[in-house]
C-alpha cells in the first residue's frame, strides 16, 4: 500500500502536506510531530498558508519504509551508514534543534569572537584556551596537494597514536595541524590563521568573513570526511594518518567539492538568469544539495551558511540565486554557497573554499581521531554479501 501511495504523489515534489505524510506513514498525528521534534523527519512552514507545515518527502519515505514491517537487523544497520540513526558516542559536537554546538557551545555565538586557534582549543579540550600556530611554509604550487603530500611524509615517522597520553597526543594534534597550515597557508610571519590566509590571498579586509567562516567549518559531527578520520586513529595510527584520511575525502565533489557546482550555476546565471539556471541545472533530486542549497540536518536554513553570509555583501547574483532556489527547490542555502560567495565577494583565489574548508575541519578531524583514540574501540563494520555464491 504505501508503495502506490509513493506513485501517486509527483516525485519532483521535495515537500508534502501532513495528510499526505501520514497516508505514507500510515501512523496518527502525534507520531509524524515526535518524529520530527527528533530530527527524524524536516519540516517547515507552508508558504501558502504559514498555520500549517509541510514535510520533506525523502524523509517521510525512509520512515514509511521502516514502519512497513519489522526489519531484520542487517537492513537497521545498513541504514544506520546513510543519515541514519546515531552510531557513535562523541562528546565533541551536536547537532541539536537545527543548531550547531562546539562541546555544548553555539557556534554560531563562537564565531563572533572565537579564532579557528581558540576553537580547537575548545574541540581538543585544553584548558588554557586556544593554540599557536608558527609561521612557515613555502608558496609555490597547489595547496591541497601540498597539504596531501605533507601529512603523508609524516604518516611512517610518527609515532603510533595508541597507548599515548591525552597530553601528548594535543600537543602532536597541534604539530599535525601546524603541518597542515604551512601547506596551505605559507607565511613568514606568526599570526592568526584567518589573518594569514588574508594576508597570503593579499585580500586583508576579508580577514574577518574568513575567520568566521574557519569556526563554522572546524567540526560537524560524523560526516564523512570524520568518519574516515575516526576508522583510521581506531587502528592505532598516527594523528598525521587519520588527518590524512579526513583530507583525501574531502576532496569529493560531494564533500569538501561541493562549492565548485555553485560557482558553474553563478557562471550560468550571468548568461541566462538565475531562475533558468537553476531550472536546466535540476534533473534529479540528489542534484538539490550539489548546487548549494539544503542540507538534512537544518530543514529551516544551514545556520553555518546564514552566519557567514551576514559578515559581507555579497554580489547581487548570489543573493538572487539564494532567493530563486528556495522558491524552486524548498530549500535555503547551506555552507558550500556560502564559502563560494565568501571566495567570489573577495576575488579569493579559485580553491579559497576548499582552502579554508581543509584549514576549518583539519580540528575537527584531530578532534575526533583523539577521540577515538581514548576510546580504545576499533571501527570494524562487518558487510553483507551480495553477490554470486558458487
Amino acid at each position: 500500500m504505501t508503495s502506490i501511495l509513493i506513485n501517486t504523489i509527483n516525485m519532483q515534489t521535495l515537500w508534502i502536506t501532513a495528510e499526505e505524510a501520514l497516508a505514507l506513514l500510515g501512523t496518527k498525528p502525534q507520531t509524524l510531530y515526535a518524529n520530527v521534534s527528533r530530527g527524524r523527519i524536516r519540516a517547515k512552514p507552508d508558504p501558502a498558508d504559514p498555520r500549517r507545515s509541510l514535510y520533506q518527502l525523502v524523509d517521510v519515505k525512509r520512515m514509511a519504509e521502516r514502519h512497513s514491517g519489522r526489519r531484520q537487523a542487517k537492513e537497521v544497520a545498513a541504514e544506520a551508514i546513510r543519515w541514519g540513526d546515531p552510531v557513535l558516542p562523541t562528546g565533541i559536537s551536536a547537532i541539536t534543534n537545527q543548531r550547531l554546538f562546539y562541546r555544548g557551545q553555539d557556534v554560531v555565538v563562537l564565531a563572533e569572537q572565537h579564532t579557528l586557534e581558540q576553537v580547537a582549543g575548545i574541540l581538543w579540550n585544553i584548558d588554557d584556551g586556544g593554540i599557536k600556530i608558527p609561521a612557515g611554509g613555502e608558496n609555490g604550487g597547489p595547496r591541497v596537494a601540498a597539504a596531501l603530500v605533507a601529512l603523508a611524509s609524516r604518516v611512517m615517522t610518527d609515532l603510533p597514536a595508541l597507548g599515548r597520553h591525552p597530553a601528548a597526543l594535543r600537543s602532536e594534534a597541534a604539530d599535525v595541524l601546524a603541518t597542515v597550515a604551512s601547506a596551505l597557508v605559507p607565511s613568514s610571519q606568526v599570526l592568526p590563521l584567518h589573518e594569514r590566509l588574508a594576508h597570503g590571498w593579499q585580500r586583508p579586509e576579508a580577514a574577518e568573513p574568513i575567520r568566521k567562516a574557519l569556526v563554522l567549518a572546524a567540526e560537524h559531527e560524523l560526516n564523512v570526511s570524520a568518519f574516515a578520520a575516526r576508522v583510521t586513529a581506531s587502528s592505532g595510527a598516527a594523528l598525521s594518518a587519520a588527518t590524512l584520511s579526513g583530507l583525501a575525502t574531502l576532496t569529493g565533489p560531494r564533500h569538501g567539492g561541493a562549492w565548485m557546482s555553485v560557482t558553474a550555476l553563478v557562471e550560468k546565471a550571468a548568461t541566462i538568469g538565475a531562475r533558468e539556471a537553476i531550472r536546466s541545472t535540476l534533473s534529479s533530486l540528489g542534484l538539490v544539495r550539489a548546487f548549494g542549497h539544503g542540507h538534512r540536518l537544518y530543514p529551516d536554513g544551514d545556520p553555518r551558511a546564514k552566519a557567514i553570509m551576514e559578515s559581507f555583501e555579497a554580489p547581487a547574483i548570489y543573493a538572487e540565486l539564494a532567493k530563486v532556489g528556495e522558491d524552486l527547490l524548498g530549500e535555503p542555502i547551506n555552507i558550500d554557497f556560502a564559502l563560494a560567495a565568501l571566495a567570489d565577494s573577495f576575488r579569493l583565489p579559485d580553491d579559497a573554499p576548499l582552502v579554508i574548508f581543509a584549514l576549518a575541519r583539519t580540528v575537527g578531524w584531530l578532534a575526533h581521531a583523539m577521540e577515538q583514540v581514548e576510546s580504545g574501540q576499533m571501527i570494524r563494520p562487518r558487510a553483507r554479501y551480495d553477490g554470486i555464491v558458487a
